[in-house]
């Protein structure tokens, strides 16, 4: 008999408030540090710097009348508008006013028009990572809150689905550090953190990964390599 699937790992709407409210702090105090030079690196968003990765944090809490300001700058598809306004909002803020607001986040339970509190988890999570990694920063991401993010980008509907939560099935992910499993097919297993990391598209996640299904899984998500595009 195979081993029974992991229970779905649970965060009540508290608990992700209070990691939202964890990765906000914890990121704002990396950012102050950072130079001018690390504020221009590229992050693990391609296409993206720090800078503009940082300033996207800023938009987590868009009501009505920004989304509609969104649209009226559309530049042909989602990613392209959302991008647009993170590049816009980068360029308007100084490095302190994007710590600011991201640590002025702090406590606020307001999140983005039409999405859940999830994809707000699933935000900070992800590119506190995109920024993180690429400098050679350690940022912790919780385990229970990656698995939980997780299984929101494997499962939604909508916001529509990124394109790596699509090439990751006919693979098994297991965590290495919590009682988490997902799919069937060859076996791909590591830390909780690379496997969201994968999940959303970023290939830096695969250097953590072992077991049968990872060079298969490398193959898959680098022959059609995603822009990056930031969970919402």
């Amino acid at each position: 008999m195979g081993k029974r699937p992991a229970d779905p790992v649970l965060l009540d709407p508290d608990q992700v408030w209070q990691v939202i409210d964890a990765q906000r702090t914890s990121l704002a105090d990396l950012l102050e540090e950072l130079t001018d030079d690390q504020w221009r690196r590229p992050s693990l968003c391609e296409g993206w710097t720090v800078r503009d990765v940082a300033a996207h944090l800023t938009l987590q809490q868009l009501g009505l009348a920004d989304m509609v300001g969104m649209v009226r700058a559309w530049r042909g598809s989602l990613d392209r508008t959302i991008q647009h306004a993170a590049r816009r909002q980068a360029a308007a803020l100084s490095t302190g006013q994007i710590v600011a607001r991201i640590r002025g986040m702090v406590g606020s339970r307001r999140h983005n028009l039409g999405v859940t509190p999830l994809e707000t988890l699933t935000d900070v999570l992800v590119h506190g990572q995109d920024i993180a990694v690429p400098l050679g920063r350690r940022h912790d991401m919780p385990p229970a809150a990656a698995a939980v993010s997780a299984d929101r980008v494997l499962s939604m509907r909508w916001p529509p689905p990124l394109p790596a939560a699509r090439r990751v099935r006919g693979f098994r992910l297991t965590a290495t550090d919590i009682d988490w499993t997902s799919g069937d097919g060859p076996q791909v297993q590591g830390p909780m953190g690379a496997i969201l990391l994968v999940c959303t598209g970023r290939l830096a996640g695969l250097r953590q990964l072992s077991g049968e299904g990872v060079a298969d899984l490398t193959a898959r998500l680098s022959e059609s390599r995603t822009t990056g595009r930031p969970p919402r």
